[in-house]
């Protein structure tokens, strides 16, 4: 249908921005300009949150406009702004394209263009390789396309020491491990409507019992990789003893998802997954602050 001006409010231009997935890049970012060895003044971090935010949001929205086709047939989102006509497709085109480029234009001018540099690479990653190329054409999607999400703390960190080390690409190597287990077990549950859109995700290409071997499996990777801030004297036994915990928790989860014929643990190991990353961050921040 044809759309008039006041059909779409504030509210279905704000939701096209993902606003929980934009939560996840508001936090991890906030953790990577804190934890960066240099200060920033308050003013310049509020504005590194910003355009980091803005920037994962302007992505999503993209996202957003390019899937309205799969996007309507599955339960999940099928009540997106543009599915249901709240929003023509190419008004949240534009919505993101502008955000996208104002983002990174006033990181670049406000902060520096190190951290510029990367959020346009992880807008475009995110939209080009997993949304245009990843998503439709092969199981390995969440795989290689979640890598867009772990580049909110390393951006954060850049935006504070313009430069990169080891321990940013730690935070982002987490994160990397952390997103195929958080998405295959919300692809186990919302098997149906990943077959309906035909959205090649691991268990429709592989199988359900394939898919469950394989989150056990990067959430034993994943709680190596959370222990290694700890053995490279990053942080300290606060940070050990909480990670060990919430990693053993997750690996709890991924096997009892693994022996559950009726996929009832699917949703509760995809919940808990969520809290374990909000956590570990959170853990990092203690210990941090514990240790100055």
């Amino acid at each position: 249908r044809i759309l008039s001006s006041n059909d779409s409010s504030v509210g279905d231009f704000l939701s096209l921005l993902k606003p929980r997935v934009m939560s996840l890049a508001v936090f991890t970012s906030i953790c990577g300009v804190v934890l960066a060895p240099q200060s920033i003044h308050p003013f310049f971090f509020f504005i590194s949150i910003l355009c980091i935010s803005i920037g994962a949001g302007a992505s999503g929205a993209i996202n957003m406009w390019y899937d309205r086709d799969i996007d309507s047939l599955m339960e999940r989102t099928k009540k997106r702004p543009i599915p249901i006509g709240k929003v023509e497709p190419l008004d949240a085109l534009g919505f993101g394209v502008v955000l996208s480029v104002i983002s990174t234009i006033v990181l670049g001018l406000a902060v520096n263009y190190k951290a510029a540099f990367l959020l346009a690479f992880s807008i475009f990653f995110y939209i080009f390789v997993y949304t245009v190329w990843l998503k439709r054409r092969t199981s390995q999607n969440i795989v290689i396309g979640g890598a867009a999400g772990a580049f909110p703390p390393v951006i954060g960190w850049v935006c504070s020491a313009n430069d990169i080390s080891f321990f940013p690409v730690l935070l982002f190597c987490i994160i990397f491990f952390w997103t195929p287990p958080h998405f295959w077990a919300l692809a186990i549950h919302r098997l149906d409507d990943y077959s309906k859109a035909d959205v090649p995700m691991l268990p429709v290409q592989k199988g359900v019992a394939f898919t469950k071997q394989h989150i056990l499996l990067y959430t034993v990777l994943l709680f190596v990789c959370t222990l290694l801030p700890y053995a490279t004297e990053l942080f300290n036994e606060v940070y050990l003893v909480c990670a060990v915990i919430l990693g053993l928790i997750f690996v709890y989860y991924s096997y009892r998802l693994l022996v559950d014929d009726s996929n009832s643990h699917a949703m509760p190991t995809f919940a808990y997954s969520i809290v374990f990353l909000g956590a570990l961050f959170s853990v990092m921040l203690l210990d941090f602050y514990l240790y100055l």
